[in-house]
């Protein structure tokens, strides 16, 4: 028994050496910005996965009205009264939210900044998918299904945002390769199914001849493809973010592809730099993950419901 004993002190004493040892059972409140889109259900489901594994706890804070500031300051204050052991944070808006970010670096609280990248504030870690890269493949994956000729339609995300203006400039850089491809309409849609539906049904009165269209993200293909199935209209369509619907219409052979925005990742990964952040071991400032273009070729990983998924091991992502 005392041979026991001994045998634990050691590895007590050696792990508190090595900087292994620390507390667990950490909160994490996480901040996404909408009940509506099937990306921040994700990434929801994927903090909830990581916190598991890690033995902490998470808190999720989600405006009940999409992406309204005021209510995402609420919560800020509400956040900063409770002060939990860190925040991994998704601004509804890059700009707008700053004196939240602000209010959160005075109290002291680490942050951990996820998919949509703040204009400004002290964050222990960036951690998303490069919005640029992932309009551009995505959009010449589109261009070249097309026969490098036709009519494109863009549906735009909410102006003004970050993902939106930097999706809409690989789309546009993109387009510049393909002289033949013409764009015949571009109009925001703000990220949602059923605005897009609308924008859709709208365009096709207007414009008889439309070969593709690029979406700014999966919710918005999914409307353009329900408004080309009503009106029995055949278009190429793509979007980004490589949600379980969007797999389910690449398989129906609905939509021709997603880039792969990994929304699960982004909650897995965020979720242990804010804790790994809080355990002392060593986190980098970015973690952008590489654009990938999802089709009927390779859809099988994404073929998973998102509930059903594992993060994977902070190795295995972070090099």
């Amino acid at each position: 028994m005392s041979r026991c004993v001994s045998v634990v002190a050691a590895a007590i004493v050696a792990a508190a050496i090595s900087g292994a040892v620390h507390a667990d059972g950490e909160k994490i409140a996480v901040f996404t910005k909408n009940q509506t889109n099937p990306f921040f259900q994700a990434v929801r489901l994927g903090a909830d996965n990581a916190a598991k594994q890690m033995n902490a706890t998470v808190l999720q804070y989600v405006p009940t009205k999409p992406d309204s500031i005021p209510e995402q300051m609420s919560q800020i204050e509400d956040v900063v009264v409770k002060k939990p052991d860190a925040i991994e944070f998704t601004p509804v808006d890059f700009k707008a939210m700053t004196p939240g970010i602000e209010k959160i670096n005075a109290a002291g609280i680490p942050v951990v900044n996820i998919t949509d990248r703040a204009s400004s504030g002290k964050f222990v870690a960036y951690v998303g998918a490069h919005d640029y890269n992932l309009g551009l493949e995505t959009s010449r994956f589109l261009f070249k299904a097309m026969g490098g000729k036709g009519n494109v339609v863009l549906l735009e995300g909410v102006k003004g945002t970050l993902t939106n203006t930097e999706r809409v400039r690989g789309f546009n850089d993109a387009l510049k390769e393909f002289p033949d491809i013409k764009l015949v309409a571009a109009q925001p849609a703000n990220y949602q199914r059923l605005a897009a539906l609308q924008v859709m049904e709208n365009l096709m009165q207007a414009q008889r001849d439309i070969g593709g269209v690029f979406a700014a993200n999966d919710a918005m293909a999914t409307g353009a493809i329900e408004a080309l199935d009503g009106a029995n209209r055949k278009a190429l369509v793509v979007g980004i973010n490589g949600t379980k619907e969007a797999v389910d219409a690449i398989k129906a052979g609905k939509m021709l592809a997603t880039g792969d925005y990994s929304a699960f990742l982004h909650g897995c990964i965020g979720t242990m730099a804010a804790i790994r952040a809080l355990r002392k071991q060593p986190v980098p400032t970015e973690v952008v993950f590489a654009a990938r273009v999802v089709d009927k070729t390779n859809y099988q990983a994404l073929d998973v419901p998102v509930e059903k998924r594992t993060c994977p091991k902070w190795e295995e992502v972070v090099k």
